[in-house]
């Protein structure tokens, strides 16, 4: 059964491939725990209710020639919930990924249908939503003043929609999802030139992982992601080891760019608070970019309740 649900998987990728198309998506590092920016279908595949915010700054003191812009800063903000009753999930997420004069801001929602099959949970997703990109043309320094961009000024947004679907499997040891991002044919056209006619070219994301437990209080993850856009492709791959369930570490690589270390720390008794940093190396074409970046994460996951659970009254005649 597992041999088959992976084949479907690898299967449904191909197929995606022939779609897909331009890295325009926002870059974590802490890819791991941000699943559900790639993929729709992890929306409630945990069962809990989760809410998470990154904070990313990537290249950070870099200083271009021309003013003080600096690097890439991104950030986001998701819910991931179970909706038990109707074995689903329910996703809804909010990115602003700043790159100099250019703003890509999108509010995405998405819904999925849990499965139980073989020992795992197979999850069927779709999202839906909103993609706007915003254009600073005081941030542009031209070297041609009879340029055609110079009748244009201030900021000018243009907001389209867009749809992104996804499958994902989750086992107790391992998990595995591919996701399609941006399927719409959209295209950004700003002041009517050929130039600045910017396409959201669609994305796959493919995602997995595996648990294995060395010891009682020890947990070594090893994972990876694979984005492309068909022309280009990236990975990243990486290991973190969690001890007690409550502190984590790890190192990862992403194709072409850099090394990665992540830290992390769980709090309170439930380990429902969760705080993470990693620290980004550039290793590759440093002489272009800035040698560090930087991430943070919170995430804090609510109580777990059940809807079929009965209030219950104490009396002081059975209290012990």
């Amino acid at each position: 059964m597992n041999r088959t649900i992976i084949l479907v998987l690898v299967c449904i990728t191909t197929i995606g491939l022939t779609k897909s198309l331009g890295q325009q998506s926002a870059q974590f590092s802490q890819y791991m725990f941000n699943t559900l920016f790639y993929n729709p279908a992890y929306a409630g595949v945990e069962g809990v209710t989760t809410i998470t915010a990154f904070h990313r700054t990537q290249w950070a003191g870099y200083q271009p020639s021309v003013d003080d812009a600096g690097g890439i800063n991104t950030q986001v903000i998701s819910l991931n919930a179970p909706i038990l009753r109707l074995r689903s999930g329910f996703g809804l997420h909010i990115v602003n990924d700043n790159i100099g004069p250019l703003t890509n801001l999108e509010a995405q929602a998405s819904f999925a249908y849990h499965l139980g099959v073989g020992d795992g949970k197979l999850s069927l997703g779709v999202r839906v939503g909103a993609f706007s990109q915003t254009v600073d043309y005081d941030q542009y320094r031209f070297v041609d003043p009879n340029d055609d961009l110079l009748r244009e000024q201030g900021r000018i947004s243009q907001l389209r929609p867009d749809l992104s679907v996804g499958v994902f499997y989750r086992a107790r040891q391992y998990y595995v999802g591919v996701g399609f991002k941006h399927l719409i044919d959209t295209q950004f056209g700003f002041v009517g030139i050929d130039t600045l006619n910017n396409p959201l070219e669609s994305h796959i994301a493919v995602t997995g992982g595996f648990d294995y437990e060395p010891t009682y209080k020890v947990r070594l993850t090893p994972s990876f992601l694979v984005q492309s856009d068909l022309n280009t492709y990236s990975f990243d791959i990486g290991v973190l080891a969690t001890y007690d369930n409550t502190m984590w570490g790890g190192v990862s690589f992403r194709q072409q760019e850099a090394m990665v270390g992540m830290i992390g720390y769980s709090f309170f008794k439930e380990k429902s608070l969760k705080l993470g940093y990693a620290f980004d190396y550039t290793i590759i074409a440093q002489e272009a970019k800035a040698a560090t970046s930087h991430e943070i994460m919170v995430t804090y996951s609510l109580p777990m309740t059940s809807a079929s659970d009965k209030k219950i009254i104490r009396t002081p005649r059975f209290r012990q």
